[in-house]
Formats: structure tokens, C-alpha cells, sequence
């Protein structure tokens, strides 16, 4: 991890305003999470002494312990013994579009990484079957990843595929994303299905992903189809919840 700042809060245009129904508390974790997300207070950084921050606020000091308390309960911050309050990574937020999460990662500046722990050719079963639209039993190809930000890991992915479809190089797929291979290979991707869940991990996943067994994950089943209306991948993947998050954009039905 790196070398701790010395209270980088003190360079930070933090205020509270008295007068809005937004409690105290709140309008400073908010501050300071916004912060977190735009590199104000990078990993590592030391948040600074609750009384200091409090009195310079003209806060009380439970109210500051309040707001500190609720970004350790997001996992933006972590509380360590003989240390202090420290910044950790930033949750990653993917907005809900067809995109890798490769890119994604790579757009907002987070070096992905991908560790590749399976790639085969199997007997399709009757779920992925009927996803890719190929005889149950038939050849697919199936290839599972670590994907890591900043040598963190953020997510594992299982992907299977129609047999055929490209070349699925190992070497490769530890360099760039599947969706960069596949536009590669002369696949435009179109359109997907897919379903957003949650659940706790197994033991397994909390050892690939650095987390607890039974600690919250978010999940995402996706079909995709190319312009021809083909699938080309049916993904089954999960997500730390303490480090990543789907965005919604709703709109009003007229």
C-alpha cells in the first residue's frame, strides 16, 4: 500500500450548511467520498485526527465519527490499530450498457489486470445451451478470469462461448478485454439480456476476491448478440459489493 499522507483533509474545501434538513453528518461523509472518487484522498492516505477535522468544522466530535463510520462501512475507508483511519480503493461504479469491464476499468484510470484460471472447450449444458443456441453436449468454450484494478481484485468472470467464434489465447486475454477480441475477430456486438443479482460468496469466491466467505457480492448473467442476431457469449460473473456498483439511469414513461 502506499506511504501514508500526512491529514490531506486539511487541503480540502470541506463545509456543512445548518440551515438544510441534510443531516451534519451526511453532508460531511458525502464531501468526503467525493473526495475519495476524484483522487482528492488517494489509497493509502491518512484521514487525520476526528477532533481536529470536528473543530474545524465546528462539528461535534460523534457527528464526525458518524460520517467516518459510514465510508468504513461502504469500504472507502478503513479504521487501522496504531495507525489511524486510512483511505482505501474507491468503489468502482459501471454504469448498466453494453461495455467490458475491462474498458470500463481502463476509462476511469483503474489499470486493470486479468489473471486467466480456465480456458477450455466442454460439453455445453442445457443453460448455456439454451443461451448460445447450440445442441446440448456440443463444444463450447468456456474461459473463467480474474479481473483485478490497481492489484486489487474487483470481479471473476465466467464466459462461454460458441465454438469457433476466435482464437481465445490465453496469453491474450490477460492483455486485453474479451469484447476487444471479439470486435477484433470482425464481431459487432449489438444487444444483450442480462440480469443483475446479489448473493454471499462461498469460500471459494472469498478467497479469489479477498473478502470473508458469506460477504455480500453483486452478480450479472448476460446473453450477447451480435447485428445479426447470433449469441456470442453467455457470462455469469460476480462483483465484490464493497468495491463495485451498478449504475441505473431511470426514466420517466410518458
Amino acid at each position: 500500500m502506499p506511504k501514508p499522507d500526512a491529514h490531506p483533509t486539511a487541503s480540502l474545501q470541506l463545509s456543512v450548511d445548518r440551515s438544510s434538513p441534510v443531516p451534519l453528518y451526511f453532508q460531511l461523509s458525502r464531501q468526503l467520498e467525493a473526495a475519495i472518487e476524484r483522487g482528492a484522498l488517494t489509497p493509502g492516505s491518512l484521514l487525520g485526527n476526528e477532533i481536529d477535522l470536528a473543530g474545524r468544522l465546528g462539528l461535534s466530535r460523534p457527528t464526525v465519527r458518524q460520517a467516518i463510520q459510514a465510508l468504513v462501512d461502504k469500504g472507502l475507508l478503513v479504521r487501522r490499530r496504531g495507525v489511524g483511519t486510512q483511505v482505501v480503493h474507491s468503489q468502482v461504479k459501471r454504469p448498466l450498457e453494453l461495455s467490458s469491464l475491462y474498458d470500463d476499468l481502463e476509462s476511469a484510470g483503474l489499470r486493470p489486470a486479468t489473471r486467466v484460471t480456465v480456458n477450455t472447450v466442454e460439453p455445453a449444458s442445457p443453460e448455456v445451451a439454451a443461451a448460445l443456441g447450440v445442441a446440448e453436449g456440443g463444444d463450447v468454450h468456456r474461459v473463467e478470469r480474474l479481473r483485478l484494478a490497481r492489484g486489487e481484485p474487483i470481479a471473476y468472470l465466467c464466459n462461454h462461448l460458441p465454438p469457433g467464434l476466435l482464437d481465445l489465447d490465453g496469453e491474450r486475454m490477460e492483455t486485453t478485454g474479451l469484447y476487444r477480441l471479439l470486435r477484433a475477430a470482425g464481431i459487432t456486438l449489438h444487444s444483450a439480456r442480462q440480469t443483475v443479482g446479489a448473493r454471499a460468496a462461498t469460500e471459494e469466491e472469498g478467497r479469489r476476491l479477498g473478502e470473508p466467505a458469506g460477504a455480500p457480492l453483486l452478480t450479472m448473467e448476460r446473453t450477447t448478440f451480435d447485428d445479426t442476431g447470433r449469441a456470442v457469449e453467455f457470462a455469469g460473473h460476480v462483483y465484490r459489493a464493497s468495491r463495485y456498483s451498478f449504475e441505473f439511469q431511470l426514466l420517466v414513461r410518458p
